[in-house]
């Protein structure tokens, strides 16, 4: 391990909001910085949802202009992106952009995997990617998008996922990063590249996506151009973790590999890490994943409709804190037990989440809500028993015992949901970091630049860098 200081740039892009931030090593720990906090809302155009990606482009070059000037005269050693999975950008060859990113949010793809799989059954899709079905893969994008827009494909020289797209736009080169590309149900974990098959199906080309690329390649420097604007020189931007979750589960500080990790935000992912994919009549019965993690292992997990639950509501709510603490403790104020499947279909993009929360409860003959506590009792109890019901499908599967569940990312500090979990998993819970995948973003940038050696280097900076809080079942 390198003790001479070095200095990270980190583009952390979530749901709707995004971050960079300056991350400083000083052999043994990191330390982060926020340089810059933006939103980027989805657009509503002509019927669709999309992202706005000329405004988060034009977000990071102002985060790397303001890194400069933070660093003074320092130098910047590497700039490394993640984002949210499944969606992409479509680019001419001439480098400009053909069409605004499609949101997955966007209904279009509603009933877009029975509509597929007319031509490629679903157990010859899933033995094939090992990817749950949701109607916002890429596949399931990237067909929906054909037959009704044919011409945006067509015009496109290359399809990028996010964090690959603004690399591109940032230094000329285009690839396809292996973990985000996971996401997709479009890549076969056993040729590490996009399915041949799927492509046919799909009748778009395999050089209309950049190469096959893995976490810790240097895809290239800042373009001339970039560098005259941001005041940096030529900057390597490094393939990182490219999926969100993907880079938080790198940050997570565990001294030993007995442990299951929950992603909790806006989605809840919750997962073991396996050196293998795990594909087979059960997994394919659960719905559970195989997304592509650090040096070749799998990420085994389920996505749940998360913290998006509580978001919606809180929109709604009217005379309440602004304060998301001071919200959450309004859980104390309710009785209510009704539960919910947060994974429901009429909870994916409903035009009002409380409606869509009474609708369910009427339905299934459960008490409705009647005030924003209720609502925030029904949403935290439904998520701690939906992460109960996966904790024991993933112990069906995982090679080691897990003893613990590792929460991490920005839900991690709700102490509420926390403690639920701790009682209804009957397991201990670590809770933290929050900046679990700006982090991972970043182990991976050390390591590219030989600040670190090895993936054990890797976690034992994460422990050195952060701080957690447990929370242990209450009996």
């Amino acid at each position: 391990m390198s003790n001479e200081k070095s200095f990270h740039f980190a583009v952390d892009l979530g749901a709707t909001s995004g971050r960079t931030i300056l991350a400083t090593f000083d052999g043994e720990k990191v330390q982060m910085q926020e340089v810059s906090r933006f939103k980027y809302p989805m657009l509503p155009i002509n019927g669709h949802l999309h992202w706005n990606l000329p405004l988060i482009y034009h977000e990071v070059l102002q985060g790397l202009k303001k890194c400069k000037e933070i660093l003074g005269g320092k130098i910047l050693s590497s700039i490394g992106i993640d984002s949210w999975g499944c969606d992409v950008a479509f680019f001419h060859k001439n480098g400009s952009m053909s069409s605004l990113p499609y949101c997955y949010r966007d209904s279009h793809t509603d009933g877009a995997v029975d509509k597929f799989c007319e031509r490629m059954s679903k157990d010859e899709v899933y033995a094939t990617t090992g990817i749950q079905f949701m109607d916002f893969n890429t596949l399931f994008q990237l067909d929906t998008i054909k037959g009704h827009s044919p011409e945006v494909i067509e015009s496109a020289d290359k399809i990028l996922f996010i964090p690959d797209a603004l690399a591109y736009m940032l230094t000329g080169n285009a690839v396809t990063e292996y973990t985000v590309a996971s996401t997709s149900q479009m890549l076969n974990p056993n040729t590490g590249d996009l399915d041949v098959t799927l492509l046919n199906v799909l009748g778009i080309s395999r050089d209309k996506f950049g190469k096959m690329v893995h976490p810790g390649y240097i895809i290239g420097s800042l373009s001339k151009q970039v560098q005259d604007y941001t005041g940096l020189g030529d900057v390597p931007v490094v393939a990182v973790a490219g999926h969100d979750t993907a880079s938080a589960v790198i940050g997570v500080p565990s001294p030993d590999k007995s442990y299951a990790y929950l992603s909790c935000g806006t989605w809840s992912l919750l997962g073991i890490e396996s050196q293998t994919p795990i594909i087979n009549d059960k997994s394919r019965e659960y719905n559970l994943t195989n997304e592509g993690g650090i040096d070749g292992t799998t990420r085994f997990l389920k996505n749940i409709c998360g913290l998006w639950l509580f978001e919606r509501c809180r929109e709604e709510f009217r005379n309440v804190p602004d304060n998301v603490g001071e919200l959450c403790a309004l859980y104390l104020d309710s009785d209510c037990n009704s539960i919910i499947n947060p994974d429901d279909p009429m909870f994916a993009h409903p035009e009002s989440m409380t409606k869509a929360i009474d609708a369910y409860c009427k339905e299934t003959g459960q008490s409705v809500p009647a005030s924003p506590a209720d609502y925030i009792r029904v949403i935290f109890r439904s998520l701690a028993k939906r992460y109960k019901q996966v904790l024991e499908w993933l112990h069906e599967f995982s090679p080691v015992e897990i003893e613990r569940l590792h929460v991490i990312g920005g839900g991690s500090q709700n102490q509420y949901l926390m403690q639920l979990t701790a009682d209804e998993a009957g397991m201990t819970v670590i809770a933290g970091p929050t900046e679990s995948t700006a982090l991972g973003n970043v182990l991976v940038q050390l390591r590219t630049c030989s600040k670190v050696d090895s993936l054990a280097e890797m976690r034992k900076v994460a422990i050195n860098s952060t701080e957690t809080k447990t929370y242990k079942p209450n009996k």
